[in-house]
């Protein structure tokens, strides 16, 4: 057994976000995996919260306020605010025809609709905070969802830790989902572990950052680029 007190985090807060179909109340099986990520982030002193954003009114398009851009109403401004107000982002969602469901695939476009923000220190304004994933579904696709959701969050800007991501899939076939009674899911050792280790990787990671002050500005300052420091890199037209 490890030796000591497990580490607190009180300063962090996690946003989950399940990409479900299903608007609320109805019951989601991927929100079955969520309440065990959250329940070892309430255990580290984090503050979490889960959202569904199929319940949140957001429209189509790339741009950070699609009212300003013909759309009758928009609700991802309201849900950005409280992307930007978190340590850690978990985008969460089931597997259909072995892929993303159409609400994960929304969600990242609208993540991506500010990706061309900057902070303070004129870095990408999702510099950090840091993003992992949890997948489920009855067929087969959870690797290659979570490798499309966690290349996306780091080329908007996040940082990702080692395996930030968890799931569960059943058997091939027609089978019972996570929450069913016999599904095996919540017994299942491997997804158990693999929820555990990304939830507290996401939480040491998201710490290293918010205490270190987020990523250190050298090199990656778009500004900076655009008025001609070039931050060490070789100069093209002076070859050896």
């Amino acid at each position: 057994m490890p030796s000591g007190n497990p580490p607190r985090y009180d300063e962090l807060s996690a946003l989950y976000l399940n990409c479900t179909l299903k608007p609320s109340p109805e019951t989601s099986n991927t929100d079955g995996l969520i309440e065990r990520s959250t329940a070892v982030m309430r255990a580290g002193g984090v503050r979490t919260e889960v959202i569904r954003p199929v319940d949140r009114d957001l429209a189509v398009g790339v741009q950070p306020d699609m009212t300003e851009h013909g759309a009758a109403s928009d609700g991802w401004p309201e849900l950005y605010a409280k992307v930007m107000a978190a340590d850690i982002l978990v985008l969460c969602g089931p597997i259909w025809l072995g892929d993303n469901s159409s609400v994960m695939k929304h969600t990242v476009e609208r993540l991506y609709s500010n990706s061309a923000g900057l902070n303070d220190a004129g870095q990408s304004a999702y510099y950090g905070r840091v993003g992992g994933c949890l997948i489920t579904g009855n067929e087969d696709g959870l690797k290659h969802c979570a490798m499309n959701i966690l290349y996306s969050l780091q080329h908007i800007g996040f940082a990702i830790p080692p395996q930030a991501d968890a799931g569960w899939i059943g058997e091939a076939g027609p089978g019972p989902s996570y929450l069913e009674p016999g599904s095996g899911g919540p017994e299942n050792d491997f997804t158990n572990r693999n929820t555990t280790f990304a939830a507290w990787n996401l939480m040491h990671l998201a710490a290293l950052l918010k205490r270190a002050g987020g990523i250190p500005t050298y090199g990656n300052q778009r500004p900076e680029w655009d008025a001609g420091c070039r931050f060490d890199a070789p100069n093209p037209e002076h070859r050896s």
